[in-house]
Parts: structure tokens; C-alpha cells; sequence
């Protein structure tokens, strides 16, 4: 159960700030669907500007192609511990084109750093000089 109000339709309507994110959301998306996330932040509307308008661009074009920024979110999703993110990002990527095989790879992949990071830690492994990125290189 949600700890903040999610905003019907009729409410965002009702405010211009939310209405012109709501319709945004719509007009970017190509859907009617506004998900339960942008509802729940409706109750601060610069929060939700702010968002929006941050995620429009993180996640708009650049040099990483959209199923890769799809990936990566879904990653830190699950280290975060985030299943709402997990679940909408996951279908995001199955949207441009994630298939099964690249899901079951994916998160093999994203299993066997989670082990690897929790021995490295445990055990304290200094980083090699060779992986180092140093200032200017």
C-alpha cells in the first residue's frame, strides 16, 4: 500500500502543473498509461517536474542506445532492492526489444557481479594498478 496519495485523472486535471506532466508523460510514451510512480509524486509538483524532466533526458537519446539504459536501470534496481523500478523497467526493455535469452543473460550477469562484489569485499581485495583509472588518464 502506498504511504502517499496516487492521483486519479480528475485530480491532475486539476492542477496545471500536474496536468501538463501528466500529459507529457502521455504524449512522450505514446500512451494514455500513467503509472502509479508519477501519481504518488503528484503531491509535490516541482518534485515531479523535476523528475520528469531529469528522466526525459537521462533516459532520452545519447550514446547509449535505449535497451542498454533499460538494462542498467534494472541493475541498479535490484541492488537497490527496488521492485516497482525492477518491474516498470523490465518492461520497458521487453518494449525495445528485450528478448527471454538477453533477460536470463542479463541476470546472470547481474548475479555473478552481486557474488563477486560481496567476496572481493569480504576479503578485502586491493585493486590492481592496471585497473586503476587515474586522474588524466
Amino acid at each position: 500500500m502506498a504511504t502517499v496519495k496516487l492521483w486519479s485523472d480528475a485530480e491532475a486535471d486539476a492542477d496545471p502543473r500536474v496536468r501538463a506532466v501528466f500529459a507529457d508523460i502521455r504524449t512522450t510514451r505514446g500512451s494514455d498509461f500513467v503509472n502509479n510512480f508519477w501519481r504518488g509524486l503528484a503531491n509535490d509538483p516541482a518534485l515531479l517536474e523535476r523528475t520528469w524532466s531529469t528522466l526525459k533526458i537521462v533516459m532520452g537519446p545519447g550514446t547509449l542506445d535505449p535497451l542498454t539504459k533499460e538494462l542498467v536501470y534494472i541493475a541498479v534496481s535490484i541492488a537497490n532492492g527496488c521492485p516497482y523500478c525492477i518491474h516498470s523497467h523490465t518492461a520497458a526493455a521487453r518494449a525495445k526489444g528485450l528478448t527471454e535469452a538477453q533477460h536470463g543473460e542479463f541476470l546472470a550477469v547481474v548475479g555473478m557481479a552481486n557474488q563477486t562484489n560481496a567476496l572481493v569485499n569480504g576479503m578485502q581485495i586491493p585493486v590492481d594498478p592496471a585497473f586503476r583509472v587515474e586522474e588524466g588518464s
